[in-house]
């Protein structure tokens, strides 16, 4: 197979070109040149945004798919969709479960409504603006010949958002850490080196349209994924279940404050964590132990020195050190 990445450098991308290498794929990735791609792979260089910036895609070379994982204004997924559309044989779009109307239903499926108001070009909002990216892909590779990949919560190693990040080296620092709970809440995520093998997958079997991708319903909890981040850092902290009444009183704000974690019950939780992902099961989605997820991000954090490079348009997570004091009847100042 002949892939191009578009990206390919950065997390999600990067788990993509890793998977197609190790498949013994000729890999081609398009960035920006900010980060150093994978040894291996064709290099070109370029900026989506950028007047002229797909020239060095104009070179007539084919490739059997592509990949685009672009989260901003769907224009510059339309026009590299035109630019390709004669010369690959699928394009992926990796979108978001955020394209689906809100509220969403508990154990949403593909066809539950999309927002309204989206477009193959300008800019809006992130809901919008990936929607747009599917009905660009779709208008120049049409039903058939695109695959939208509907992500949920991703995380693993090279995560640039800093959630399970954030856990590791809250929980790495020791001393009563604020684990919000229930312990057995299920929680649904996918790694991303998952989403890449199924993606990768796709592109081989031929499929088509849209795809829930997290890993299955009750596949774990915010208890397991806690428990797995204490044990995997070798830490003696102490995590503090504190009920979902008690976090929200306390003024945090779920998801942002603390990763992952949103309220049981609540629209969000549905929105987030009770996604229907039967289709993707069906066609070779397979997910590994959440614990190996863990284990390999700190080893990656360990690798960095404990610092994430989070994305630029994207907020901060993680809770304040005083809040969380205060939220559990402690002094300030702790860890």
């Amino acid at each position: 197979m002949r892939l191009l990445v578009l990206g390919g450098t950065e997390f999600v991308g990067r788990a993509v070109v890793a998977a197609a290498l190790g498949r013994g794929w000729e890999v081609t990735v398009f960035h920006r040149g900010h980060h150093p791609p994978a040894p291996g792979v064709r290099s070109l260089h370029g900026d989506r945004t950028a007047p002229g910036g797909l020239a060095a895609l104009a070179d007539g070379t084919r490739w059997d798919a592509v990949v685009d994982t672009w989260s901003a204004a769907p224009s510059a997924v339309r026009e590299t969709a035109r630019l390709l559309r004669d010369r690959a044989g699928r394009y992926v779009y990796v979108s978001s479960c955020s394209v689906y109307d809100w509220p969403r239903p508990a154990g949403f499926a593909e066809d539950t409504a999309l927002v309204t108001g989206a477009a193959a070009a300008g800019h809006t909002e992130y809901a919008r603006d990936k929607r747009g990216g599917e009905l660009a892909a779709v208008e120049s590779f049409g039903a058939d010949g695109s695959v939208l990949v509907r992500a949920g919560l991703i995380l693993g190693p090279y995560e640039n958002v800093g959630r399970l990040p954030w856990w590791l080296n809250r929980i790495a620092r020791g001393g009563p850490v604020l684990a919000p709970g229930p312990h057995d809440l299920p929680v649904q995520f996918v790694d991303a080196r998952d989403l890449a093998e199924w993606t990768l997958g796709a592109v081989e079997r031929g499929l088509s349209g849209p795809y829930n991708l997290v890993a299955p319903f009750g596949h774990t909890t915010m208890g397991a994924l806690l428990e797995a981040c204490r044990r995997v850092t070798g830490s003696a902290a102490e995590l503090r279940w504190t009920g979902p009444e008690v976090v929200l009183a306390a003024g945090i704000e779920p998801w942002v404050q603390l990763p992952v974690w949103v309220p049981p019950g609540s629209e969000t939780y549905d929105a987030v964590h009770r996604m229907d992902v039967s289709r993707a099961v069906g066609t070779g989605l397979v997910c590994r132990p959440a614990e190996e997820t863990v284990a390999d991000t700190w080893e990656w954090l360990r690798e960095t020195g404990g610092e994430v490079p989070v994305r630029a348009d994207r907020p901060a997570v993680g809770l304040d050190p005083e809040v969380e004091a205060r939220a559990l009847g402690l002094p300030a100042g702790g860890p």
